[in-house]
């Protein structure tokens, strides 16, 4: 438990943003296994239609700093390359 007024009020910012990281992060988390789903299902139609909710949820992520800048441009570049691929 926090000792200082300081250091509750940081506890309490902490907790607020942890909701939202959490948040970014299962939308984040759901929209790639959406689009990773229709790429096994070998429909690049409709993996293409999905790529501008991923990158949106990819690029939101990263910044916020929920995940690193070069981790959602690796994502995005992988799962570019299996989408062409099919």
């Amino acid at each position: 438990m926090a000792n200082t007024s300081s250091a509750r009020k940081a506890q309490k910012a902490s907790l607020k943003k942890h909701v939202f990281n959490v948040r970014r992060t299962r939308v984040m988390k759901e929209a790639v296994k959406d689009i990773t789903g229709v790429i096994k299902g070998k429909s690049k139609a409709e993996a293409e239609k999905l790529i501008p909710a991923v990158y949106k949820a990819l690029d939101k992520a990263a910044k916020r700093g929920v995940i690193k800048p070069n981790t959602a441009s690796r994502k995005k570049s992988r799962l570019m390359a299996a989408i062409k691929a099919l």
